[in-house]
């Protein structure tokens, strides 16, 4: 190998690796973050579309902009089909409350995204517990549990991260967690 070619393998590799962090080549990207200690990533099924999705959302301080998309359009509206755009902070909550709880099974995501009509809908029809500002309209909450995980105790770690709102609705089976201020309520 000459010299030359060397440096032009190594131009290369330097892009190729760059591109990968910012999600151009998601099969590098996902390569590269299985390995590093800085990828965050996420496993969810969702009730009602039975979707399942499980990536690697960020690298680092990076978020992948690919997988933001991907998980825009896994947490959409599910009555309406639209789609919004999520919190990356969120996900920051979700990643945390997975490692703080140690659990292994992908989270059971209930709602995301709402779209307004949506919200005002169920806010009209469902007797209560949907709030005439939700942030889920906001794309800055999401009603989930953890198969195995008690209620309780993802509740618990919830709050303990003071991360955002903290809803704990034994009733329906579900954690709302949003980015919220810092506050909890129970339905």
């Amino acid at each position: 190998m000459t010299f030359q070619t060397d440096i032009a393998r190594r131009r290369f590799l330097t892009s190729a690796s760059g591109a990968a962090m910012l999600g151009a080549f998601p099969m590098v990207a996902r390569a590269i973050s299985l390995s590093s200690p800085s990828a965050r990533q996420l496993a969810m099924d969702h009730t009602h579309t039975r979707e399942k999705i499980q990536l690697t959302y960020a690298l680092g301080s990076r978020y992948v902009p690919q997988a933001l998309t991907d998980l825009n359009h896994f947490l959409r509206d599910h009555y309406s089909g639209l789609i919004g755009s999520m919190d990356p902070g969120l996900y920051d909550i979700m990643h945390a409350l997975r490692a703080s709880l140690k659990a292994r099974s992908p989270y059971q995501i209930i709602s995301g995204y709402r779209a307004p009509q949506t919200n005002e809908r169920l806010r009209t029809t469902r007797g209560g517990g949907v709030a005439r500002h939700s942030l889920h309209m906001d794309g800055k909450a999401v009603d989930l549990r953890i198969p195995g995980v008690p209620l309780k105790e993802l509740r618990d770690a919830a709050l303990e991260l003071r991360a955002g709102g903290v809803g704990y609705y034994p009733g329906s089976n579900f954690v709302h967690v949003d980015t919220g201020r810092v506050r909890a309520w129970s339905g």
